[in-house]
């Protein structure tokens, strides 16, 4: 069965950056498992496995566009330490749950200096090309309560 929008898909996956650093992988753990074409994945990815079979391997390399998007300064902002109620110490690389206008993001200290916070609400791989080794290795037909709740249900999805 070939990979198509309502299929549900399991792969194996490495991602590197440009360096070669393994920024994520499945290997070890559970291959990840996902619904595709209802947005669930990042688009270059998706399209690049769209077609393609159990058994089959690709790399793929996803420019930012197609991944995350591109860095946007706009999403930098300052905050008061008094803003980040209940945290009594803020140290750069911690993360927080934000509601913007958007809905709920998260944002990622990447400054302090004294009472001032510098807070960037772009995902930490914005503006970074992504290259992904990936093997297929199952993809079936969604079934109809995946497709109303719009994500996979068992071994690997959630149940209800």
């Amino acid at each position: 069965m070939q990979i198509a929008k309502h299929r549900v898909v399991s792969i194996e996956y490495t991602l590197t950056d440009d360096e070669g650093t393994v920024l994520d992988t499945s290997r070890g753990r559970e291959p990840l498992v996902y619904l595709h074409g209802v947005g669930a994945m990042i688009p270059g990815l998706e399209a690049a496995l769209t077609d393609k079979v159990a058994g089959d391997a690709l790399e793929v390399r996803v420019p930012p566009a197609e991944a995350y998007g591109e860095r946007d300064d706009g999403l930098i902002q300052q905050a008061r330490r008094s803003q980040l109620q209940g945290v009594p110490e803020v140290e750069v690389g911690m993360q927080f749950q934000a509601s913007g206008p958007e809905g709920r993001q998260i944002v990622t200290v990447i400054a302090v200096d004294g009472d001032q916070v510098t807070l960037d609400a772009n995902h930490p791989l914005a503006g970074v090309p992504l290259n992904f080794a990936v093997e297929v290795v199952s993809v079936r037909a969604a079934t109809a309560q995946e497709l109303q709740h719009g994500h996979i249900h068992g071994p690997h999805g959630h149940d209800h």
